[in-house]
């Protein structure tokens, strides 16, 4: 049986069976909701400690979340060659390496080990991949000519690249002196008036399911460029989600990439308490507390199909969120082309620019 990205079931070309994997697996759902209270009465300032008027007073942070797997229902292959560990099903084989094309050996099977907690399933095959990738090579203005004929792909793969999914809650505390400077005149003086406020502002920031990269061999801006993933189809992971795709074993753990996820929020913390101070000429922060908690962080694959196209004996990799179909990626550049281009508004520009100094001479 193999996973059909149509129907999201597993599907037997044979005897036309088809199974509901989340029947198999007994699913369960997720949700949340985010939400804040914030004090807008800015005379109070002093008197109140952080710790108060929260729904939750807790500040320890909550454990990841992951599943093991059990029995010889996974294997993982090594790769000599560039370090990459990949995950399977028992009854998929991986022969080359998702990234840098070398052979892989099998190793031990992952009874016992870490396993995803949640999977965002393959919307898109391999057949729509392959189409909608020679379709994009198309839209090149800059690229070479016989590269937008898209005929060069060496393989595409349908990869499961690790995540963390975190659920943040962000506190934050501000006191701020703000004014409000106002000039009129009266006679033959100019008065300056400004008024002086004591601003008091207080937070309880919920954010849900902040992705992270948990792979060394992807590049986060590669990976960065592929969001936004549609969470509403995401699903408690099961086994037969990996059938015919590979997946790469995670190389940081939850608690190793929790303080570069609480440095990003922190930053979404302070906008948002920023973007409540307005209507002022002057804002000059006094006090500020953040605080950070982890509520939730889930183990999580999510589809990509990468693609290795061969082009002038130099392999170009791209790669495509297998739920949306956005590709990222660096496509050669033609030398003609961009010497064109330069040079077309080059010219266009040289010819406005005389246009204009004959107007504006003549007037």
């Amino acid at each position: 049986m193999a996973f059909n990205t149509e129907s999201g079931m597993l599907h037997c070309d044979s005897c036309g069976r088809s199974d509901d994997i989340e029947k198999m697996a007994g699913g369960r759902t997720s949700g949340g909701e985010v939400t804040f209270d914030m004090d807008g009465e800015d005379e109070r300032i002093a008197g109140e400690a952080f710790e108060r008027d929260y729904e939750d007073t807790s500040t320890e942070d909550e454990p990841g979340s992951h599943n093991t797997f059990e029995g010889d229902e996974a294997h993982q292959y090594h790769c000599n060659n560039c370090g990459a560990v990949l995950i399977t099903d028992s009854q998929t084989t991986a022969t080359t390496c998702s990234f840098c094309g070398a052979g892989v050996a099998l190793g031990d099977r992952l009874s016992g080990s870490l396993a995803p907690a949640k999977v965002i399933p393959f919307s898109i095959s391999k057949e729509q991949a392959q189409a909608a990738f020679v379709k994009w090579c198309r839209k090149g203005l800059l690229t070479p000519k016989d590269f937008m004929t898209g005929d060069r792909i060496k393989n595409i793969t349908g990869l499961y690249v690790p995540f963390w999914l975190y659920d943040i809650n962000g506190r934050g505390e501000a006191e701020a002196i703000c004014t409000r400077v106002r000039t009129y005149t009266r006679g033959d003086w100019i008065y300056t008036q400004t008024k002086y406020y004591a601003v008091y502002r207080k937070v309880d920031l919920n954010y849900l399911r902040i992705p992270v990269d948990a792979s060394k061999k992807m590049d986060d801006a590669l990976m960065d460029k592929l969001e936004p993933y549609d969470y509403n189809n995401l699903k408690d992971f099961n086994i037969p989600y990996l059938v015919g795709y590979i997946a790469e074993k995670y190389d940081f753990d939850g608690n190793q990439l929790l303080p570069r996820v609480k440095d990003r929020v922190a930053s979404y913390v302070d906008s948002y308490i920023r973007s409540t101070i307005t209507g002022y000429s002057t804002v000059s922060i006094q006090r500020k507390d953040i605080n950070l908690r982890q509520k939730k962080a889930d183990y999580t694959l999510m589809p990509v199909w990468m693609v290795c196209y061969d082009y002038k004996k130099a392999e170009h990799n791209f790669a495509m969120n297998g739920q949306t179909g956005k590709i990222v990626g660096k496509p050669p550049l033609s030398p003609g082309k961009v010497a064109s281009w330069f040079f077309g508004i080059s010219g266009i520009s040289f010819i406005v620019l005389r246009v204009l100094t004959a107007v504006l001479g003549g007037a």
